[in-house]
């Protein structure tokens, strides 16, 4: 199991997605002022920390970890 033990705050938590609700065991939490900035922050993590693949972000993929972003 990989963990993560830091956080990346982008800027003042009007947007977050944590890793761990995504179902990482990863304490990583992104914050920033738009879900599209959020998720590409995300997508960018679970690439290089995680050994995701592109082809593993489908459309229907997508839409789940989007309706995982929260408002602070």
């Amino acid at each position: 199991v990989l963990e993560c033990l830091y956080t990346l705050v982008v800027t003042n938590n009007v947007k977050k997605l944590s890793c761990r609700d995504c179902g990482f065991d990863c304490d990583y939490i992104i914050k920033a002022d738009t879900r599209e900035a959020v998720f590409e922050f995300g997508k960018n993590h679970v690439f290089i920390k995680h050994g995701t693949k592109k082809e593993d972000f489908t459309p229907r993929f997508n839409e789940k970890l989007k309706l995982l972003i929260k408002d602070n």
